[in-house]
């Protein structure tokens, strides 16, 4: 089954305060991150393991998905999060978010730990991967592939950034001089080998917390492409993030009025100026289930 991932907040896992508050935030999934929000150091990292452990045993996030950032699968950090975490707290996650992925083999490492480590009758753990390179956009529909545990593919633009040489400023923000949506690319890749695997794709942050205009924009865009979300990085940006990923209020009416038209019989209906047909029904029912927030 598909999550709802319109909205998905991202907060250190081993700090208490900011995920006792994710808790009861709008998101509809809330990550706990080992990678980047941590220390790099090994000791910190332990401790991290366990504060985070913790943190799951103790908190109820009631209906939201909550899925746990491992490190980067080419350093031993990966090996560390999976055997201390998923024996003792896999049954409290959905699924584990795998940074910098740019071959299949990474997918299939994590993918085989799993297999050894999920405690017998608990549920199957799934797999989001990051796609924050030139390697991984490169491999995108393999990676797509890679594993039947897969439930959504995620852009990194920081990271890409840096991949490409782009003289970015801010995760996420449109590049100065640059004439169109400098991020339409890599994203529609992504979303691209996503469906064609009946994966979702969420889009990345957007850095900028005193710029709700953009941050806005930033969704419409992803949403204008079918992308069924995109990553926050404070709580502020959630109210934003929920509506530009939900149908509006007209979409909605239209969708039941090309159903309408089309009726039981299916085939070709005037509708207003307007013809529509069982493409129309196909794209109206799927406005009808994100209005819903329907697992698909």
């Amino acid at each position: 089954m598909t999550r709802l991932r319109r909205s998905v907040l991202i907060c250190p896992g081993n700090n208490a305060r900011m995920v006792a508050k994710a808790a009861t935030l709008p998101a509809d999934e809330v990550v706990l991150d080992l990678e980047d929000a941590v220390a790099a150091d090994e000791d910190t990292h332990r401790r991290a393991r366990v504060e985070l452990a913790s943190l799951l045993e103790s908190i109820d996030f009631g209906a939201r998905s909550v899925a746990v950032r491992i490190n980067g699968v080419g350093g031993a950090l990966a090996l560390q999060d999976l055997l201390e975490l998923v024996p003792r707290v896999g049954s409290r996650i959905s699924s584990l978010v795998v940074p910098k992925v740019s071959h299949p083999s990474e997918v299939g490492f994590v993918e085989h730990c799993l297999d050894a480590l999920e405690q017998p009758g608990s549920p199957r753990l799934g797999l989001e991967i990051q796609i924050e390179d030139a390697a991984g956009l490169e491999a995108v529909s393999e990676l797509a592939a890679s594993s039947s545990r897969l439930q959504a593919l995620i852009f990194g633009p920081g990271d890409f950034a840096a991949s490409m040489g782009m003289p970015q400023v801010a995760i996420g923000t449109p590049a100065e001089g640059y004439p169109g949506d400098v991020w339409h690319y890599p994203l529609f890749r992504i979303a691209v080998a996503a469906r064609a695997r009946g994966l979702q794709v969420i889009d990345g942050p957007y850095a900028l917390l005193g710029d709700p205009s953009g941050l806005e924009s930033a969704c419409r865009r992803a949403a204008a492409l079918g992308v069924d979300g995109k990553w926050a990085i404070h709580p502020d940006q959630l109210a934003t993030i929920n509506s530009a990923f939900t149908p509006s209020p007209a979409q909605v009416a239209r969708a039941r009025d090309v159903l309408g038209a089309l009726g039981a019989r299916g085939g070709a209906s005037r509708l207003g100026q307007e013809m529509v047909d069982e493409a129309n029904r196909r794209m109206a029912e799927m406005v009808l289930a994100r209005s819903r927030g329907d697992e698909e």
